[in-house]
């Protein structure tokens, strides 16, 4: 445990301004939770002035406004570039307090004046109808955390401060958050964090020892164990308790002067080419009481210091006298009328304890990364593109050539104005798994920790990060491009669902983002999940789940996008459109395996452009070199194994039937099945009709779930005449082909449904209806015989 000296605190003066600062902070927290009139106490408190709906956390917010005021005073001695990650999200009315008392919420907000009409409505728009929610979020000027889901803030902090090398990250992290097991693995950050090129985080552990209904574990846990526990995941930890203000705001303030010189003369040493071998990074463990300075008891419970602070501690205001007085006692307690002049401004000699411009923690630029991006710099995609001479002949890698193009954009990536790199790739430990190693010849994996003679590929330089922990690399990745950058998640498609619910609170912080004028665009979210359902039939059932397109199709259409490449060049165009894009969130689903290649650079361009395509070369429907607008049956894929599957069926019909009108379409960009009311993306219904006709019945083979495409297809022109064959929760350690006759999506399966539903009925039908039948009985014995697949099906290719 690390000690600090206050010898060298602030004055005397300087901590009764802090503490007079402090106590306007809280007099709007509490204001906020309570009051809808009479805002600063300037008549007596009557029930009329009361919410008629109490909402809000009070038992946080006194410690937040307090590290707020320190962090200030810090800023302003510096000169220094912070920003605020406040883990205990529902400290919401304590951050916009203190982002009001800076100015800064009445310049980004006009209508919430610095004055008395202003902290009325401040107080108005608290957890109301068309207010502002209870938790600090994407509303709250200075954030980039969203605070109604717990345990991501150390992970989000993290990420804002990779690449960002003048850039401190305080990161407070409540102990009910730190129970979490997203939080507990973020405490890693030293092993990743390169004091060279990186800037740092401050955790700030505040233990006020409760959680919504009871104890927290590290609130019980003695500081030794703490230390321990601390020290062990490469943090110097400096320890600040004690429920007088006048004792802990010294103590506190010393801490944080402490650590930011730590930090500095950590980044100083790297930065002059002598870094030192083992770095341990400040962190500062912060225990005061619960619901600090509020009411100490009501109705004879004890409130002050328990969990009964957590949420509003003083209830049934309007209906119980005893409540009402007690709430004006506890408001009055902090003397509103010394902080606040006539008008309801701050005074002067407490507004200017605040930091200017930029430098305040609600103004930063870092809080609004669209304000520091840069463009991302991609190659041309001709360099890497695949030569197809005919479709469905090759075999590749359809994730290889994706690597070489991101190793290049490692390699042009030279950084900006600050000097760091603006983009990464983050991956659990799985990069060379998921064929993106080519990134290995630009870059390393970024690894603080010692090194192995026979390591490969680990360097504290390397900027792929590789952490077994979808939820770091999700939140590492959020917390990097809200901060201004760009990057790529990359994950088995099964294991992704780890981190899903991630995935969904950014959809939503970017959905709200959109509405904001002042919150300029950032880079999307993009996600690869590759090692797919259909291709991880080596490693088992626990790796077969496509479960995360079922998550995000329901999300807002103004952000997400699904898309579903077939081969390696609609992989590269798809991936080209998702890294320049702005505010989506973009799911990208390619298995990493060999498959068969089908479309040109040019081709796939076009095909992703349009989002749903008619594949006229694998059709039997030309006629005088057009397609006729009357097909027996409509076969339609969307992903790369379902293609191949209705690719081998369109085969099998041309073979047997050639006479039976077949229609062969693919689904690039899933959200395009949508209406165009309903989706951006969405076909018109004129389009749509054009691709699958107005009544012929489709065959749909489906990368994951067939409720996903019936749940986009309600409300289409005869949604009930497709047929989806998908993903059905049957799968083993088997074959290939064996997963799609398990969930019966084979090319058999997907013939036999074809003439059962075909217009016509052809010769030779029930004869290739008997041979399909065949086929999979014969599979299922040669499979358990041979432990491969048949050679018909493991060599076919498309002729």
């Amino acid at each position: 445990m690390t000690s600090v000296s206050t010898d060298l605190a602030y004055t005397a003066d300087e901590l009764d301004l802090d503490l007079r600062w402090w106590s306007a902070a809280n007099y709007l927290t509490v204001a906020q939770i309570y009051l809808q009139e009479n805002a600063l106490l300037q008549e007596p408190l009557q029930v009329e002035h009361i919410k008629p709906r109490l909402l809000g956390h009070w038992g946080t917010s006194p410690g937040l406004s307090m590290i707020y005021a320190i962090l200030n005073r810090q800023i302003k001695n510096t000169d220094s570039n912070w920003l605020l990650v406040t883990g205990p999200g529902h400290g919401g009315p304590a951050i916009v307090a203190s982002i009001y008392l800076e100015g800064t919420y009445s310049e980004v907000y006009p209508r919430i004046s610095s004055d008395s009409a202003g902290i009325r409505l401040l107080c108005r728009q608290f957890s109301t109808p068309g207010g502002i929610p209870s938790h600090v979020s994407v509303q709250t000027p200075g954030s980039v955390h969203e605070g109604g889901e717990l345990g991501y803030a150390l992970m989000h902090a993290a990420g804002a401060a990779f690449d960002h090398p003048d850039l401190t990250v305080a990161c407070v992290i409540g102990d009910g958050e730190a129970e979490t097991a997203p939080l507990a693995g973020s405490w890693k950050l030293p092993a990743f964090l390169n004091a060279r090129r990186d800037g740092a985080v401050l955790p700030i552990l505040h233990l006020n020892g409760a959680k919504i209904s009871g104890p927290t574990v590290l609130g019980r846990t003695d500081d030794e164990n703490i230390s321990r526990f601390l020290t062990s995941q490469g943090w110097s930890p400096i320890f600040v308790e004690g429920d007088q203000p006048e004792l802990v705001f010294p103590k506190l303030q010393a801490a944080v002067r402490q650590s930011h010189e730590d930090i500095r003369r950590i980044q100083e040493s790297a930065r002059s080419g002598h870094p030192a071998p083992d770095i341990m990074w400040p962190a500062i463990v912060l225990r005061t009481p619960k619901g600090w300075t509020g009411p100490h008891i009501v109705d004879g419970h004890l409130i002050e210091g328990t969990n009964r602070s957590h949420q509003v501690p003083i209830a049934q205001v309007r209906t119980n006298p005893d409540h009402l007085r007690q709430l004006e006692k506890w408001m009055r307690s902090y003397k509103p009328e010394t902080l606040f002049d006539a008008n309801g401004s701050l005074l002067k000699e407490l507004r200017d304890l605040a930091p200017e411009g930029d430098l305040r923690l609600g103004a930063t630029p870092y809080a609004n990364g669209g304000r520091l991006s840069v463009p991302l710099r991609v190659p041309p995609l001709e360099d890497y593109a695949l030569d197809i001479e005919s479709p469905g002949t090759t075999l590749h890698a359809t994730t290889k050539p994706l690597g070489e193009l991101i190793r290049d954009i490692y390699r042009l990536d030279t950084g900006d104005s600050d000097g760091g790199g603006t983009f990464r790739l983050f991956c659990p430990d799985e990069t060379t798994s998921n064929k993106l190693g080519a990134v290995f010849e630009a870059t390393d994996r970024c690894w603080q920790l010692p090194v192995a003679d026979f390591d490969e590929s680990f360097g504290s330089d390397g900027r792929v990060m590789e952490v077994l922990s979808e939820h770091l690399c999700e939140g590492w990745l959020e917390g990097y491009l809200l901060t201004g950058r760009h990057g790529i998640f990359a994950s088995y498609e099964a294991f992704a669902m780890a981190s899903v619910s991630m995935l969904v609170q950014h959809s939503k912080w970017l959905q709200h983002a959109a509405g904001l004028e002042w919150r300029e665009p950032v880079s999307s979210l993009n996600v690869l999940l590759t090692s797919t359902c259909w291709r991880n039939d080596h490693n088992g059932f626990s790796h077969q789940g496509p479960g995360v397109i079922d998550a995000v199709i329901p999300l807002s259409p103004e952000v997400i996008r699904v898309w579903l490449p077939p081969d390696a060049n609609t992989l590269l165009a798809v991936s080209e459109h998702c890294l320049v894009s702005r505010d989506h969130v973009n799911l990208i689903v390619a298995d990493k395996q060999e498959h068969l290649q089908y479309l040109t650079l040019a081709e796939a361009r076009v095909q992703c452009a349009a989002g749903v395509s008619v594949w006229k070369w694998a059709g039997t429907e030309i006629v005088d070199s057009n397609y006729t607008t009357d097909p027996d049956v409509v076969l339609a894929a969307a992903g790369d194994v379902p293609a191949q599957e209705i690719l081998a069926a369109a085969d099998l019909l041309r073979r047997w039937i050639p006479n039976l009108r077949v229609r062969v379409v693919n689904v690039i960009d899933l959200m395009a099945l949508l209406p165009r009311e309903v989706h951006p993306h969405g076909l018109s219904e004129a389009s749509f009709i054009d691709m699958f006709t107005r009544s012929v019945d489709v065959i749909f083979a489906f990368h994951g779930y067939s409720r996903a495409v019936h749940q986009l297809l309600h409300g289409r022109t005869g949604a009930e005449r497709f047929h989806v064959r998908g993903y059905s929760e049957q799968g083993t350690t088997t074959t290939p082909f064996d997963m799609v006759v398990l969930n019966e999506m084979s090319r058999y399966h997907l013939v036999l449904e074809a003439l059962r539903r075909a217009r016509r009925v052809t010769d030779h039908s029930i004869e290739l209806s008997a041979y399909c039948t065949s086929q999979l009985a014969r599979h299922k014995q040669y499979i358990v015989e041979h432990f491969e697949d048949m050679p018909e099906v493991r060599d076919w290719v498309w002729r």
